[in-house]
């Protein structure tokens, strides 16, 4: 598959069955996938085999009794037929965990060219097949059983959503004679909501149940059609048991679809040129931006524009450029509210992201004089996170609108006016100042600037910060020059996330990545022994202090006393080399630097255990103060105690 078009063209047959005693053909028809041609049974010579879609081997089915014979051509199964609909649709990876409600599908896409990753958990596969989406840039398969097996990847197709990747879910459920008999594990009307799971919603943009071999020819187009869009498409098709197996006795179309760009008028590029060439203007990036980084550079460079990003817009614009000004919301540089305060702009260029409050956390700093210019692939997301700002929203594809906008600005030559009125003195966030250690715990500043020196600066490795005090350290104190180098999520912000995510990094980059987590995120999967099955070469630096130091941080911060945040400390590198992997504990800052080469340079996956100071505080005070703003506040009548639980 290329970037510009998607094809879904399984190779099918139809059954045919000839009758030596009276010379007739069944008349049905044949779908040729080498030439993408269909004809009738009667056309069809009599020892014409069948193309089987999974090994592309020529087989036929013959019987012989006395002097008459019939031949048969043997059709795909249902299950074959979809994974070869999803080979054929680019999808390179499966992520799951099997069962036997799905055991046939399970075998048709470990017989494909998809490569199955079986994992130890539902919710981690769907993690990492998010991550192993953004990574190869394509779309990416999670199966599961039925019941639990279903029920436990929601959480990780829910991030999926919130974060714009393309999924679909292959999922069991129980055959139609079955259902309401007490199957096990039964999954139907009788046992689980249908209303968001098993329909479209806030959950899937498209989800349906195979009831039938029939409806493949149409799920196939939604499914080719939601993928060929701007943007994310999470789907779910649930199949029943039986239907698995059932043979599919009509082709599926050939899709030839273009890759649809959603692109701006001529006159909304002209009304946009004109509100931005009044003044010195903003950027700010969003994740929605990655794949316009080169654009986005030529804009700031040709107009002088200060330039900020959000936490997952990290890297699209290079954080050491001096008209970089910082990072926005959580874990985000004062210096962005300085700039914003000091010498604003009068309109923000806001490009892919939702400015929500991971972003923003709503700050009516953030907002200049003249609101912003908002471009985004969904209409529904400008003029959301700030309603009383004056927004003026533009839907398009932020490549195209960005190719347009410097193409007429060229036109105008506007390009000038903006560079000589652009502010030459922009605020930018430095690097704080590490002192000398003053106890034998390690700072988690001092492990960051390892993180940046041995693996941002020193290898190629894609990093990935887990939710909680991970996030903010890391979105804070590490400086990220390329699109696509940095993930933390924020579209739901699961513990366990990158924890799991980072082996679909890794596989989908075909290179080391790196998960920044700490020992509360690190305890939720189990995903490093999958690393392991599959030789993935994944990294996990675990910032171990005993606890979910960000809750208990929070807690202190928002003078709530009483709740227990404390975890028995846990020796992760005794787990890493009993699953077969490797792993070394940090106890001394000088020898960070030295145990994360070490790292690097081992071909196992590995576990970097480091001993981490829990009373240094994080950067995440926007957080405090936006939670407070919202309500939160003690209400206990009485302080409760909890004992602390030794070593």
């Amino acid at each position: 598959m290329t970037d510009n078009h998607i094809r879904s063209s399984p190779s099918i047959d139809s059954e045919t069955t000839f009758h030596p005693d009276t010379g007739s053909i069944d008349s049905e028809t044949t779908f040729h996938p080498d030439t993408g041609s269909a004809e009738s049974a009667s056309s069809l010579d009599p020892s014409y085999k069948y193309y089987n879609s999974k090994d592309s081997s020529n087989i036929a089915a013959e019987s012989e009794d006395n002097d008459t014979s019939t031949q048969i051509l043997v059709l795909p199964s249902v299950a074959d037929a979809i994974a070869q609909m999803l080979a054929d649709l680019g999808f390179k990876y499966a992520f799951g965990v099997a069962g036997g409600a799905m055991a046939t599908i399970w075998g048709a896409l470990s017989n494909s060219s998809i490569q199955v990753i079986h994992c130890r958990h539902e919710g981690g596969a769907a993690f990492a097949a998010v991550e192993a989406c953004f990574a190869s840039d394509r779309p990416v398969v999670v199966f599961t059983t039925a019941g639990p097996g279903l029920t436990n990847s929601l959480t990780g197709l829910l991030a999926g959503r919130g974060e714009g990747a393309k999924v679909i879910l292959i999922s069991a459920c129980t055959s139609a004679a079955q259902r309401g008999r007490w199957a096990i594990q039964e999954t139907s009307t009788y046992t689980m909501p249908q209303a968001g799971i098993f329909t479209p919603g806030v959950l899937f943009d498209y989800a349906i149940t195979l009831e039938c071999a029939e409806q493949l020819p149409q799920i196939s187009r939604q499914l080719a059609l939601g993928l060929s869009q701007s943007g994310g498409f999470v789907a779910h098709l649930s199949i029943p048991t039986g239907v698995q197996t059932s043979s599919l006795s009509i082709p599926l179309p050939q899709l030839d679809l273009s890759h649809a760009l959603i692109t701006p008028s001529e006159e909304t590029i002209a009304h946009c040129v004109q509100l931005l060439t009044e003044a010195p203007f903003a950027i700010w990036v969003g994740f929605g931006a990655r794949n316009a980084a080169e654009e986005i550079y030529q804009l700031a460079e040709r107009t002088g524009a200060a330039v900020m990003c959000s936490p997952r817009g990290k890297g699209i614009f290079p954080e050491d450029h001096p008209q970089f000004v910082g990072v926005t919301g959580l874990g985000g540089h004062t210096s962005v509210l300085k700039y914003m305060q000091e010498s604003p702009p009068l309109r923000t260029l806001v490009l892919g992201t939702r400015l929500g409050e991971p972003t923003s956390f709503w700050n009516p700093t953030m907002v200049p004089a003249r609101g912003f210019i908002h471009v985004d692939i969904d209409p529904v997301v400008p003029g959301v996170a700030y309603p009383a700002a004056e927004t003026v929203p533009v839907q398009a594809d932020i490549g195209a609108f960005l190719r347009s906008l410097l193409k007429y600005m060229d036109k105008t030559q506007s390009f000038a006016t903006l560079k000589s009125r652009a502010n030459r003195t922009l605020p930018h966030p430095e690097p704080e100042p590490i002192t000398a250690a003053t106890s034998d715990l390690i700072r988690p500043e001092v492990l960051m600037a390892a993180i940046q020196k041995v693996m941002v600066e020193g290898s190629n490795a894609a990093i990935a910060a887990e939710s909680g005090n991970s996030f903010t350290w890391a979105t804070h104190m590490l400086r990220i020059d390329k699109p696509n180098r940095y993930r933390v999520s924020t579209g739901v912000g699961s513990m366990g996330h990158m924890v799991a995510g980072v082996i679909g990094i890794a596989l989908g980059r075909k290179s080391k990545a790196v998960a920044i987590t700490g020992d509360g995120s690190m305890l939720m999967n189990n995903e490093l022994n999958t690393a392991v099955k599959y030789q993935i070469p994944a990294i996990w630096i675990v910032l171990n202090d005993g606890r979910y130091n960000m809750c208990e941080q929070g807690m202190k911060m928002l003078k709530l006393q009483g709740a227990d945040a404390t975890i028995p400390q846990v020796d992760f590198v005794a787990i890493a080399r009993g699953m077969r992997a490797d792993g070394i504990r940090i106890e001394k800052e000088s020898e960070l630097e030295a145990a994360l080469q070490y790292a690097i340079d081992s071909p196992l996956p590995f576990v970097v255990d480091v001993i981490i100071d829990p009373s240094r505080l994080a950067p995440s005070g926007g957080r405090n103060k936006s939670l407070q703003a919202q309500g939160v506040k003690s209400t206990a009548k009485e302080q409760v105690s909890f004992p602390m639980i030794s070593e």
